[in-house]
């Protein structure tokens, strides 16, 4: 089909959203595509990783733009940025399958009891707005990649936080269902 051609992330983030829903689609497109480049060129991965610190993030939006991302909308651009960079720094074989929640909750052996991981939550949920929740989200995200045992779903949240603005109060009760329904040591199940 496309032997001897060297496909673009755009090419492959539209080939991939044809289907009814495509900012589903591009998310997914997104997360798949990062995690596969990153494997594969560590330059690549470099570029995403600077893209978690608002002073380096420029870096990064050569990347960003490939995949048809508007740079001068903070609405759209900081949701790839924060997911990019997220993916970047925890050096994904492939997109994990569970909620922020519940791969929160894994970073504490007492899970959703630690008063850490119960003041980390609190403050996702009382963000207002994307980009105010773009910025806090980074360090949980540093956190998860470090300390978590579920892998998280980076393309669910890529769709929360570009919905963020539009959907916040059913994002934030997902979230926190997620993370209060987590219990240790039952592999997460009960966290999807």
């Amino acid at each position: 089909m496309n032997e001897g051609k060297i496909i673009t992330d755009k090419e492959v983030t539209k080939e991939k959203c044809s289907r009814d829903d495509p900012r589903r689609d591009k998310a997914d497109a997104f997360v798949q595509t990062v995690i596969k480049r990153c494997r594969e060129d560590k330059g690549y991965a470099a570029r995403l990783r600077r893209a978690d610190n608002p002073a380096t993030e420029y870096q990064s939006w050569e990347i960003l733009a490939s995949f048809g991302i508007d740079l001068e909308r903070p609405n759209e651009r900081l949701p790839y940025s924060v997911v990019g960079a997220g993916i970047a720094k925890a050096k994904l074989e492939e997109n994990g399958r569970y909620p922020l929640g519940a791969a929160l909750a894994s970073c504490y052996q007492q899970g959703r009891e630690s008063p850490p991981a119960a003041a980390r939550m609190r403050r996702l949920l009382a963000c207002q707005d994307t980009v105010e929740l773009c910025r806090v989200i980074r360090p949980v995200l540093s956190l998860i990649a470090n300390r978590g045992t579920l892998h998280m779903d980076y393309a669910e949240l890529l769709r929360d936080l570009i919905y963020f603005n539009w959907r916040k109060k059913d994002i934030k009760a997902k979230w926190a269902m997620k993370f209060y329904s987590y219990t240790p040591g039952v592999g997460g199940q009960n966290g999807q």
